[in-house]
């Protein structure tokens, strides 16, 4: 099964992020079919892609948008999630920075199909230059006559608003994202009622990842049987995979849904040179754990979650034989507890508890039935959290004893450092002044 570029097609060019490069390679074509097909028929043709989120949660797009209610007075909005921040996620900002006009398009015609008249594109503080680059692609686009008053003279109107965040890894978490965008401190809300019903502003909301809503204009251009022709039945179409860790190249590789592991590994140039595979995380650091065995799994939603864990955002983490299962454990807890929003006692307090008993076994100072502890805390965080944060942090620990439970029992009385050198793991050479 061969690489696929769709969305990266172009990245190559040098003006591929401007709006003279994306309408050279076909873009603002499928505006004009959108808009003349109306928006029930965009929805249906989405749904009819099957095309699913691929912010993580694999949800179906077309369905998302039709449980936006209609005639309801009220107005829509869409919102576009690209606060991305998940430990080993890098696809979002790579779209943004090289393909901008293609989520502008998809934008468009999202807001068109749920009948929003504002679109919200929160991007996470840290990157300026994305910041600066969607701000730039907004005007060009808006001095287009795209994105104002009566688009393409279809009586349609929409403002793009490009929105910083301050940082805050929770807020990839729709409900805290509105929170945010509303001025507030970001902080999942209770559902139901869900954003579609009531969200930014108590109005009807979508809420949709950056790659996802980038996938719209590229099916509408083509069709449904086209975006079929990727993927599998399940999981049709095509995917953005940043491919990071222990590989001869790391980087951004975009394959149909259903591409193997191992054969995604191939084009990276497999693991670096004289070392072998440990494990692997298939979406970021909240997704358990697989190892070699798991390779010549098809990277689907469905497969993935048969083998135990889950695609997420489809960036592939590589791990070798140098790595410290340990205190490869203990970072991502750091991680999460630092950002843990302390609004449910499930994720505030589990999250230090699991950091303090973790830390001690990466020090060599953990004692044996402490592990019976972790694995319980992990199972009263699990499904009792405010949102998926408290799970994701309650996820790599037992993933990791499934597999490397000696490294945890060697930590009763070793540090890891003692039995695997951090310098060894390191993916990059020493920097010499």
């Amino acid at each position: 099964m061969g690489l696929t570029p769709v969305i990266t097609a172009h990245w190559d060019d040098a003006d591929s992020f401007t709006l003279d490069g994306y309408r050279r390679n076909g873009g603002y074509s499928a505006l004009p079919k959108a808009l003349e097909m109306g928006p029930d028929a965009v929805i249906g043709t989405v749904k009819d892609s099957g095309l699913r989120g691929r912010g993580g949660a694999g949800f179906p797009t077309g369905l998302k948008w039709s449980f936006v209610p209609q005639g309801d007075g009220k107005p829509h909005y869409l919102v576009v999630n690209a606060d991305e921040s998940e430990p080993g996620a890098c696809k979002d900002i790579p779209i943004m920075l090289a393909n901008p006009q293609a989520l502008i398009e998809g934008i468009i015609i999202t807001s068109f199909a749920i009948r929003a008249d504002h679109a919200f594109v929160y991007i996470r503080g840290e990157v300026p230059h994305v910041i600066r680059r969607m701000h730039a692609a907004v005007r060009e686009a808006k001095a287009a006559g795209y994105i104002g008053k009566n688009i393409l003279g279809s009586g349609f109107d929409l403002d793009v608003v490009i929105h910083s965040g301050a940082g805050a890894y929770i807020c990839g978490e729709e409900t805290a994202l509105l929170d945010s965008l509303e001025g507030r401190r970001g902080q999942p809300r209770l559902k139901p009622p869900f954003p579609a019903v009531a969200g930014l502003y108590a109005s009807p909301t979508v809420v949709n990842n950056v790659e996802t809503i980038t996938n719209i204009p590229y099916i509408l251009n083509n069709g449904v049987d086209w975006f079929r022709s990727f993927g599998t039945e399940k999981s049709p179409g095509f995917k953005v995979f940043a491919l990071s860790g222990h590989v001869a190249r790391p980087g951004i590789y975009e394959a149909p849904l259903g591409i193997t592991m191992a054969e995604l590994l191939e084009y990276a140039g497999g693991i670096r040179e004289g070392h072998e595979l440990k494990f692997w995380l298939p979406g970021g650091s909240s997704v358990p754990m697989l190892t070699p065995a798991h390779l010549d799994l098809p990277l689907t939603y469905e497969a993935i979650a048969e083998a135990g864990s889950m695609l997420g955002t489809g960036t592939p983490m590589m791990y070798d034989e140098t790595t410290s299962v340990v205190r490869a454990v203990t970072g991502w807890l750091d991680f999460y507890k630092h950002e843990s929003c302390g609004k449910c006692t499930p994720c505030r307090e589990g999250n230090w508890f699991l950091h303090d008993l973790v830390h001690r076994f990466n020090q060599g100072t953990g004692r044996s039935e402490q592990l019976t502890v972790l694995n319980n805390v992990c199972g009263q965080i699990l499904g009792r959290s405010f949102c998926a944060l408290g799970d994701a942090a309650a996820t790599p620990f037992p993933a990791a004893m499934k597999y490397f439970a000696d490294e945890f029992e060697a930590g009763t009385n070793t540090p890891s450092a003692a039995m695997f050198d951090p310098a060894a793991s390191t993916v990059f050479s020493e920097v010499k002044a």
